[in-house]
């Protein structure tokens, strides 16, 4: 089986790297990035994989030649690569267009024409916009941001070719966490973790009540092997495991630092909330917990090199 992945080198991309390379149903990981990000981390460390399994290629999801010539050789296709952002962020709106929306809709259009089996479009539950009420696989999109909205143009493009495809799994993903030699310090539990242990001080904007719903790096990248390579259903799926308020997060993170220092920023404004449900069809999302939080948190700190 040979496997590309776009923006394989990543934070996701990192990670199922490292799974899919010990499974022996994989014969190649093709992994397709541009850097923009300057995500080199893949590349180094003293922990080795197959060499004779893996295969990197430097280039833009918008180059239609060399993705087409990646993608005629596989079976199976992750679709990682976008222009993502903290989840209400609202900036570079041509550039979530171009990369987010039209990158997957050339992507799309290339694996109508393959012989690919399995194509996984890793969305994300921005699409839902926001709300303080909780949200499930059955609501209705309303995407409120620039991300969003791109995120919701890309799936649209994934249905349309489920329509003449088997095969094709659109995963909205909640907000990522954990550690990982190639993780986005841009996210609230990451960015959180780093501030604690370096800096001893987090600010807060607004007042801490504003919901996030989130998933484990490592648990969610044994979902994704498990779509590529187990009997899943083709479909949507949401994949959330716990929905935490800021404050419940910096709680958490207070009994593992209890010198924390928390600095709220408009204290008295209310940030915009999204609440969203784990999804029923994927048993093992409902097993975590709070206490699972704080050993992610605890497992984390032992990352960092001092």
């Amino acid at each position: 089986m040979n496997v590309l992945l776009t923006g394989g080198a990543g934070y996701l991309g990192t990670e199922l790297c490292y799974l899919l390379e010990k499974e022996p149903a994989v014969d190649q990981i093709v992994i397709y990035d541009n850097l923009i990000r300057r995500n080199y981390n893949l590349f180094i460390g003293q922990s080795k994989m197959k060499s004779e399994k893996l295969r990197f290629v430097q280039a833009d999801i918008l180059d239609s030649r060399k993705l087409r010539a990646e993608v005629e050789q596989a079976d199976v296709v992750f679709h990682l690569a976008a222009k993502v952002s903290t989840p209400f962020a609202d900036h570079n709106p041509h550039e979530f267009d171009q990369i987010n929306n039209w990158g997957t809709a050339e992507l799309s259009y290339l694996i109508e024409e393959s012989r690919v089996s399995r194509f996984i479009y890793t969305s994300s539950v921005s699409v839902y916009g926001a709300s303080d009420e909780m949200l499930d696989i059955d609501t209705e999109p309303n995407p409120k941001t620039f991300y969003g909205i791109s995120k919701r143009n890309g799936e649209a493009h994934v249905e349309r070719l489920r329509n003449r495809r088997s095969g094709i799994f659109v995963l909205r993903l909640g907000n990522v966490y954990g550690y990982s030699k190639s993780m986005r310090f841009d996210s609230v539990i990451n960015k959180f973790m780093f501030e604690s242990h370096f800096a001893g001080r987090i600010r807060i904007f607004g007042d801490g009540r504003q919901l996030r719903s989130f998933i484990h790096i490592d648990r969610l990248v044994a979902l994704l092997r498990d779509f590529a390579l187990g009997e899943r259903k083709p479909g949507t799926y949401n994949l959330v495991e716990n929905t935490f308020s800021v404050n419940e997060i910096v709680d958490h993170l207070q009994r593992l630092y209890p010198e924390l220092e928390r600095i709220y920023v408009n204290q008295n404004m209310k940030m915009r909330s999204l609440n969203v449900k784990p999804d029923a069809r994927l048993p093992e999302l409902t097993q975590s917990g709070r206490e699972v939080l704080e050993d992610d948190l605890l497992r984390f700190r032992k990352g960092f090199s001092f």
